[in-house]
């Protein structure tokens, strides 16, 4: 684990060498706020992706309520580096912005591992009452403290589904012997495991190669990025497991929003909401097309006995539900 976070800082360090001149650049634009102020933003996914759709609202926002005296330029398909590398970045001041998953962000935030928790939440409905609710802005809060960064909200990166090019799986047993991709968060790393599958951690961007090259079996993500990311071109089977919703959060370096002049700062919180309001909607609406063009390419739905993996995954709430905030935060959250 040292190993991969000195890894990790070192390409921070060279990245931020490499932006010297931009960082030095905006010191001075929050000096003078007649001068152009240049924010970098990334995410992990394609230009295609609801989390593009967010991040450019937020720069049609921030740009006119700022009169083009910010200009926002936008690194998808992780230019600047993975999830986990996106996040030491607008902790150190790096970069201005990112959207990150919770999987991703839990290693640095532990708390927001109850949101990963399988069946959970009951639909998008309740999720997004959650989140908007008193406990989200309190997990906010948390995200602040040990990221070091301004929280500007929360948007959804789909409901999730199991799938894989071997075989349909209506049963967690069907799993058995199948290595599923699933995103750095021990709790999801357990809920696969607790399926009878080979739960693998492995970088968004390097899944599509290793389906391709049969290092991996299978993965999950909802049917947005099924279609998206061309998943549909290495893998055959998908499974209706619905097994959670998955939480993605906007965050701005505070080192970086305590140089800008205030009337940006403003401008930074107003965009951030309209960003995330943004990428919602594209999640929402982009879903039922994204299933219709999946079944055309050829992909084949399965039904789950949903019942028998929600059985599965007790173990992992006996597990980890104290680590996470104990049981009675998660009987609040459900009864919502």
């Amino acid at each position: 684990m040292k190993v991969r976070y000195l890894l990790i800082i070192t390409l921070i360090t060279l990245l931020l060498a490499s932006c010297g001149s931009d960082t030095r650049a905006n010191r001075e634009a929050s000096e003078s706020p007649q001068k152009k102020i240049v924010l970098k933003i990334a995410q992990n996914s394609s230009v295609n992706h609801p989390y593009q759709s967010g991040l450019e609202k937020f720069k049609e926002v921030i740009e006119k309520e700022t009169d083009g005296n910010v200009e926002v330029n936008i690194f998808p398909n992780g230019q600047l580096g993975n999830e986990e590398q996106e996040i030491l970045g607008v902790k150190l001041g790096v970069i201005d912005a990112t959207i990150i998953s919770s999987g991703s962000l839990a290693p640095f935030v532990l708390n927001i591992e109850i949101f990963n928790l399988p069946y959970l939440f009951r639909d998008q409905e309740h999720f997004y009452r959650v989140l908007d609710g008193p406990i989200g802005v309190w997990m906010g809060k948390i995200i602040e403290a040990r990221i070091n960064c301004i929280f500007l909200g929360y948007s959804s990166f789909g409901i999730r589904n199991a799938w894989n090019s071997k075989k349909p799986v209506r049963i967690p047993d069907d799993f058995k012997g199948m290595k599923i991709r699933v995103t750095d968060s021990p709790i999801l790393l357990s809920t696969f495991n607790a399926f009878g599958a080979q739960a693998t951690n492995m970088d968004w961007n390097e899944l599509y190669s290793a389906l391709q090259q049969g290092v991996l079996d299978g993965g999950e993500c909802d049917v947005v990025d099924l279609l998206v990311e061309k998943f549909y071109e290495v893998t055959k089977y998908v499974s209706f497991t619905n097994h959670f919703i998955g939480t993605a959060v906007f965050i701005f370096s505070k080192k970086k929003y305590d140089r800008y002049p205030p009337y940006v700062q403003t401008a930074i919180l107003k965009a951030g909401r309209a960003g995330v309001m943004a990428a919602r909607r594209t999640q929402d609406e982009f879903a039922q097309h994204a299933l219709e063009e999946l079944k055309k390419k050829g992909l084949e739905f399965f039904p789950v006995d949903k019942d028998l993996f929600i059985d599965k995954v007790q173990s992992v709430y006996q597990k980890y539900a104290d680590k996470v905030g104990g049981q009675k935060l998660i009987d609040q959250i459900i009864r919502q």
